[in-house]
């Protein structure tokens, strides 16, 4: 089997020797096992934190083991009673064209129900995330403004359409046109700015303000850098900042910086805060999965009427998910990124 592991810890935007593709056994299924042929992997931004060293929610990726990432594939072994051959499931497998699995954590999917895509994407974390994030973070009410950073991925995307349909006022920030346009044209968003055409943090500052005449009642974050110090001023007296991401920032080492050169500007961004009682929730996704029913049973009959529009973004062959993931962290994907690992039966 084919697997890509951490060959190096990256220093600022990480480079394809930092990764390293192996070919190793192919595994055998013990008592209670099952092996999953991998046919498809998720690539997320969360995963540049996982390369580092230091303190975080999980665990760093050590040096020499294959890089994490959640995945679906199909049984093709099972001594596992409760998953037979053929069974389609969602796990995290890892960057690898086959995993071992005891069946802890592993959802079976219906691809009769949804592509099977969709079950990394707006049907599972990703599209999870912004469930949890707008609806119990950012209490949104009919009629108010929200604006949505990162509009197009894959989290921005459902967060704004979500939004819509709730009454609010929906602003995205995307990089470039093409990007803007397909938030106001396809996703429902009611303008979106693109970031690249600002100078700096004012100037964006200046076009966000202009599409939000009542000010933001939630700014959805999830890029951190110019699009946070943009919005802040504008968010209204007991705004809500649902804080799930900060991937403007992942790459360029201010998240690791001495705390007094990383908290230089944070006592203006605290008075802010406090002035406005703005209410800023961090949150991670793993503590909600007690609602991830809620979610499917909520959002899966929107995807099958299509009131809830997905975009995809394809690399073909697992030896290709380094670069793609290096893309994805520059901006460079368009909606969810995928790796097709192997043939999807489903849908070709």
């Amino acid at each position: 089997m084919q697997q890509i592991v951490l060959a190096a810890r990256p220093i600022g935007e990480p480079k394809l020797s930092d990764f390293r593709f192996e070919t190793v056994s192919m595994p055998t299924p013990g008592p209670g096992q099952l092996l999953i042929r991998t046919v498809w992997l998720s690539l997320d931004p969360y995963m540049r934190g996982r390369m580092d060293e230091g303190k975080s929610y999980a665990a760093a990726v050590a040096i020499g083991m294959p890089m994490e990432g959640g995945g679906v594939g199909e049984v093709i072994a099972s001594n596992n009673p409760l998953f037979a051959v053929g069974d389609f499931v969602e796990n995290r497998f890892g960057w690898r064209s086959h995993a071992l699995s005891d069946g802890t954590g592993v959802r079976k999917l219906d691809a009769d129900i949804a592509p099977l895509s969709t079950a990394i994407g707006v049907l599972g974390m990703p599209g999870f995330t912004a469930y949890i994030g707008l609806n119990l973070h950012g209490m949104p009410q009919k009629g108010e403004t929200i604006v949505v950073g990162a509009a197009t991925g894959a989290v921005g995307s459902l967060v704004g359409q979500l939004a819509k349909i709730q009454g609010l006022r929906t602003v995205g920030v995307a990089g470039g046109k093409r990007k803007c346009d397909y938030a106001v044209e396809v996703l429902g968003f009611d303008a979106c700015i693109d970031h690249r055409s600002a100078a700096d943090a004012q100037a964006l500052s200046s076009k966000i303000s202009a599409e939000c005449p009542n000010g933001v009642d939630i700014y959805f974050e999830n890029t951190g850098g110019k699009t946070f110090d943009a919005v802040l001023p504008l968010i209204n007296v007991h705004g809500r900042i649902p804080l799930c991401g900060m991937i403007s920032l992942y790459n360029n080492g201010a998240l690791r910086k001495e705390p007094a050169e990383a908290l230089s500007n944070f006592p203006k961004v605290w008075r802010t805060l406090l002035v406005n009682r703005i209410n800023v929730r961090g949150f991670i996704i793993t503590d909600h999965y007690d609602q991830f029913p809620e979610f499917i049973s909520n959002i899966t009959p929107l995807i099958q009427e299509s009131e809830i529009i997905y975009k995809e973004s394809i690399t073909i062959g697992l030896e290709k998910a380094p670069q793609a993931f290096i893309e994805l962290l520059r901006g460079e994907n368009f909606g969810k990124q995928l790796v097709s690992v192997s043939e999807d039966p489903t849908r070709y």
